[in-house]
């Protein structure tokens, strides 16, 4: 019998994206200030895009000694044609941007729950759509977009949220079957709470919503549900990001790459 030939491991090489273009939406902040800090990092051309002029100069600020480049994109997304048109050109698309209101259903205004779903469904279908003919054209493109566990699981208070993030999911499998053939990738990262002013805005939300006081919230209700007792940086998430982008990652498609401290083991 034949010995199993046995392969060299294959060598980790650093994440190069020089010469590429990457968008990353709801730059300005949070974890979209961190993807584009590292795929700047990485080399690329980096287009900030976020309705927060001031927070995007500050980022662009940051990224001067990186070895790619940040260029601040002021864009409000729920104008879809202009956020379809900036994303022509991109070889890197990040899909990031979002926006949150706890509230129960019946109390939930119809208008804040249409702009959650233009902002974190609609807004991703006219990007992609709009990124992937450069991506097509060349045969290479990756689409990383920014899910959560509310994206695989659900919690009470969050419907437009939890809709917006189920539904991106889908968007992001469909992307994978049809841009196989073209060589490129859409995959989801599903972090849990991260330490980011989207969380902590809506510590008063919840703690009305849940009727506790608000210093209870961070433990009995953000992190009920979490093996892992502590809120995910930034930096973390923009890790699998970037993992997402390189050559280890290269057959890695229509998944979820799950950052949520044991929240999907129940």
């Amino acid at each position: 019998m034949t010995a199993p030939r046995l392969l060299p491991a294959p060598h980790a090489s650093p994440l190069d994206l020089g010469g590429r273009t990457a968008l990353v939406t709801g730059a300005a902040g949070g974890i979209g200030r961190a993807c584009a800090l590292r795929l700047a990092a990485a080399g690329a051309k980096v287009r900030a895009v976020d309705r927060d002029a001031a927070g995007l100069e500050a980022l662009a600020g940051q990224g001067r000694d990186l070895t790619g480049t940040v260029e601040p994109h002021v864009l409000d997304l729920t104008d879809l044609d202009a956020a379809e048109l900036a994303a022509a050109g991109t070889d890197v698309l990040v899909n990031n941007a979002g926006v949150q209101l706890v509230s129960p259903i019946e109390e939930f205004p119809p208008d804040v729950f249409h702009t959650v779903l233009t902002v974190m469904l609609e807004a991703p279908f006219r990007l992609i759509r709009g990124a992937l003919p450069h991506m097509y054209g060349q045969g290479w493109g990756r689409i990383v977009n920014v899910s959560s566990v509310h994206g695989l699981r659900a919690s009470a208070y969050k419907s437009a949220y939890v809709a917006a993030k189920h539904g991106l999911e889908g968007l992001s499998k469909t992307t994978a079957l049809e841009g196989a053939p073209h060589g490129v990738t859409s995959n989801c990262v599903n972090p849990a709470y991260v330490r980011t002013p989207l969380v902590e805005k809506q510590l008063a939300d919840q703690a009305r919503a849940h009727g506790i006081p608000e210093e209870r919230v961070l433990s009995e209700v953000l992190l009920q549900d979490s093996a892992v007792k502590r809120l995910i940086e930034p930096e973390e998430v923009a890790e699998a990001v970037a993992y997402l982008c390189g050559p280890q990652a290269s057959f890695m498609t229509g998944t979820s790459l799950v950052l949520d401290g044991g929240w999907t083991a129940h």
